[in-house]
């Protein structure tokens, strides 16, 4: 329980209670903490690529509607 930051600047990024199980190997997310905990840009089709909204650190991606309720991203 609690807040992810960013490894890099301790920016918060994303709180544990939007946290949820996904067949990927990596930690899925519905929200982030803040609107402004990152930045994102397309990529491609479906996919944005995500930063840290403070230093720009990567952080994975923002797969639309790809969360566990319709409509929902996964980060």
């Amino acid at each position: 329980p609690g807040t992810y930051v960013c490894a890099k600047c301790g920016h918060e990024l994303f709180s544990s209670r939007a946290k949820y199980e996904h067949s990927s190997p990596w930690p899925a997310f519905t929200e982030t903490v803040h609107e402004d905990s990152v930045s994102k840009r397309q990529e491609r089709p479906g996919a944005l690529k995500v930063s840290c909204g403070k230093c720009g650190n990567g952080l994975g991606h923002e797969f639309l509607n790809d969360g566990p309720k319709r409509e929902q991203s996964r980060f």
